[in-house]
């Protein structure tokens, strides 16, 4: 995430969208859990802002706890986050979206690839994100064994981690009542 962070200066509005086909394997917690705790990670990282309000709406469809989630995270500094997540879809889909003054970035976490436009007088000007490509659970133990062999710090650290949880379970409780 090093290039994102460097990126996203001033992040006004993130939109976020992780769909799956039906898998009956982690729907022993709601999709929440499951799956938009990853994103909400990567948010939090990203904006670096206290939370004002969080919305949340979710459906189930196939399992007894929500199979389809959207919350809408709101936070102190102004910035918007929508966050879309489905495990009954039809296509698999992970990607993200920045948009702040003069400029926004795509991620498509899926196919690897990603871009960023920026505006240089009336025009936007596009140029492709630099994505190491390579198997993401591989790039995540390798940088693991690495913290442990070096006793180095992690990317995404045990506060991060736990405030992600936090907002996760505000969600699913919010979905749930």
């Amino acid at each position: 995430m090093g290039y994102l962070e460097n990126a996203v200066t001033a992040p006004q509005f993130i939109t976020a969208d992780r769909l799956a086909p039906f898998n009956p394997r982690g729907t022993e917690v709601g999709v929440v859990l499951d799956l938009m705790i990853h994103d909400i990670g990567v948010i939090l990282a990203l904006v670096r802002s206290p939370i004002r309000q969080i919305d949340a709406v979710g459906v189930k469809v196939l399992s007894k706890s929500e199979d389809i989630a959207n919350a809408r995270i709101t936070f102190e500094n102004g910035c918007v986050a929508n966050i879309n997540t489905s495990r009954v879809s039809e296509k698999k889909v992970r990607e993200i979206r920045v948009f702040q003054p003069a400029n926004y970035l795509s991620l498509d976490f899926m196919n690897q690839k990603g871009h960023f436009l920026r505006r240089e007088g009336a025009e936007l000007v596009r140029e492709e994100i630099p994505i190491e490509k390579d198997e993401p659970l591989k790039l995540e133990l390798a940088s693991f064994a690495e913290v442990v062999s070096k006793a180095g710090q992690p990317k995404v650290g045990a506060e991060l981690g736990r405030s992600a949880l936090e907002v996760a379970i505000q969600i699913t409780e919010m979905i749930q009542t």
